[in-house]
This record gives C-alpha cells, sequence and structure tokens, in this order.
C-alpha cells in the first residue's frame, strides 16, 4: 500500500550549518508567509519563491494548494520554530483545526526555495521496535508474503516511515493469485477469506463504506479502505487496510479476544488486487506513526 505525502515541495538538501536557534532573516521572511496565507493572498506567496521554486510550482498550483490548505485548517494562530533539518527551518504551525509542521528554506536572496507542510508529530512518541504482545496469524489457510521484511529489497515498506516492516499478504496457488476473471474479484483466492484478531485487543479505529475496486483500479483518495486499527494492552497499534466492502463485524470501542472475527479480506482503496496490508505502529494516527516489527507465535 503505498501511501500520498501531503507535501509542497521540497528542492534542497544541504550540510548542515553550525547554527542551532532561528535566524532573523527566516523569521521575517516567514511571519510574512504567514500573513499572506491568512489573507488569502497566494500571488504575494508565490512572488516570494525564487526562480527554481516557480518554475516547479506555478502560481495556478500554488493558488489550488493554500487554497485548499485554508479550507480544511483554516487560519494560522501561532507559529513557533522547533529546529533546523539540513539548513531549512522547521516550525509548528497551529491552524485553526489542526496542528502541522512546516519546514521552510531560504536562498542566498531570502528567496523561498523548499517549502514542506507535514503531519505534527508529537516529540515524545515511544518508538515500537516489535511487538511484545503474543499475536497469532490473522488468518486460517496458508498465506503468502508478498512484501515483508526489514530491507527495502524484500519490502518497500521500509522506505516510508509509518509503514515500517509492514505485510502485503495473498494467497497464491500455482505461483498465480487468481483463476478466471483478473477483473473479477471473485476470482482473486484472497478475496473474502476471514481476517481474525491475532491477540486481545481493544478496537479504536473502524473505517467502513468503501467499495471494492475493480482489480487494476487504485482509489489513492481513500488510502487504507475499509480499515480496522486495534490496540493491545501494551499501547500497540494493529492495522488491517483493504478490507471487504461491508465486511466488518467489530465496531469502535469493542474489546475482542484473539481468534475472533474481524472483517473479510478485500480490495478497497490504494490497491491493485485483494490483498491484507498489515502492520504494527506506535500511535493510532497512521499519518505520524513509526512501524515496528509483527511477529507471531
Amino acid at each position: 500500500m503505498k501511501k500520498s505525502v501531503f507535501i509542497l515541495l521540497l528542492l534542497f538538501f544541504i550540510t548542515l550549518g553550525s547554527f542551532s536557534q532561528e535566524q532573523e532573516n527566516y523569521k521575517k521572511e516567514v511571519s510574512e508567509l504567514v500573513s499572506f496565507f491568512n489573507e488569502q493572498n497566494y500571488d504575494a506567496i508565490y512572488n516570494m519563491y525564487n526562480y527554481d521554486m516557480k518554475k516547479a510550482l506555478p502560481l495556478t498550483k500554488t493558488k489550488t494548494f493554500f487554497a485548499d490548505l485554508n479550507s480544511s485548517l483554516g487560519k494560522i494562530s501561532k507559529i513557533e520554530f522547533k529546529n533546523l533539518k539540513e539548513l531549512a527551518h522547521v516550525y509548528k504551525v497551529t491552524f485553526a483545526s489542526e496542528v502541522r509542521d512546516m519546514l521552510v528554506y531560504l536562498d542566498k536572496n531570502n528567496k523561498i526555495g523548499g517549502l514542506q507542510i507535514t503531519y505534527h508529530k508529537p516529540e515524545n512518541l515511544q518508538l515500537i521496535e516489535r511487538n511484545t504482545t503474543k499475536m497469532i496469524l490473522p488468518f486460517h489457510e496458508e498465506w503468502f508474503v508478498f512484501w515483508g521484511g526489514t530491507t527495502k529489497d524484500q519490502n518497500y515498506h521500509v522506505a516510508h516511515e509509518n509503514q515500517k516492516y509492514a505485510y502485503d499478504i495473498l494467497i497464491m496457488k500455482d505461483g498465480v493469485s487468481f483463476t478466471g476473471d483478473p477483473k473479477n474479484n471473485e476470482s482473486y483466492f484472497a478475496f473474502g477469506k476471514e481476517i481474525i484478531a491475532p491477540c486481545d485487543a481493544k478496537v479504536v479505529k473502524v473505517i467502513t463504506g468503501v467499495e471494492d475496486n475493480i482489480p487494476g483500479e487504485l482509489n489513492p483518495e481513500q488510502l487504507t479502505g475499509n480499515t480496522i486499527v486495534l490496540e493491545t494492552s501494551n499501547k500497540e497499534y494493529i492495522l488491517f487496510a483493504h478490507l471487504k466492502h461491508q465486511s466488518i463485524v467489530v465496531r469502535e470501542g469493542q474489546f475482542i479476544r484473539q481468534g475472533a472475527l474481524l472483517a473479510q479480506c478485500g480490495n478497497s482503496g490504494n490497491t491493485s488486487e485483494p490483498h491484507l496490508h498489515l502492520s504494527l505502529q506506535n500511535t493510532l494516527d497512521m499519518n505520524i506513526a513509526t512501524g515496528g516489527k509483527l511477529y507471531f507465535e
């Protein structure tokens, strides 16, 4: 499962300098950027860009991006300098409805050469190297790990912090995952198979109502599709994604026992064919999570 990152643009990586505090030129330019954003003066923001930034993000795209941001998050009420990343400055930005992080780079002429807005990650989040709760595999029968492992060659998820060490699992027979019409979900061996709870846990998130894709077609707007997240007693979060439409039988707040039916394997969300995306997170929110390794009994 590939994740769309909420990002404007980042056009640089430079050697770390010797300073660690906010520079006055950044304070001035970022203050102007915030004022222009709150005034919805996106032409003025565009005029703060350097040549490369303007070329990479033309005025039309700049207006669309900031208008969408303003519409979804509201005005900025507070901005705080956090730290440096390379020579860029990182700020904690409080919008009307949410907190985000903003990374800004200024060139030698104090023009914006890089700008990135990401989900705010609290500094006190504890990492999970692996699960300590004992778990069984969340399905019956024999399944095949299509993506899984601890290296990028074995598992493309490793490159994405919030999905690090995640599994994409399906059923293979004689080297193939389906028989019959490849455009029919029912042709895939994994489609409709039961997904069960790997351990005793609390259901802390349920997403339903997402139709299953036609195989080969993606739905990046509803990334994980029909989804369940379980919370263990050790504050481990297990995410099950791409579940079958109308198959989820648990609800948020429910405590379930190991082996209990959760849903059926499906093809909803950003997926090209029926499979189970399974991952361990250190927090409920996938957008700010760091993945951990899942071990089974």
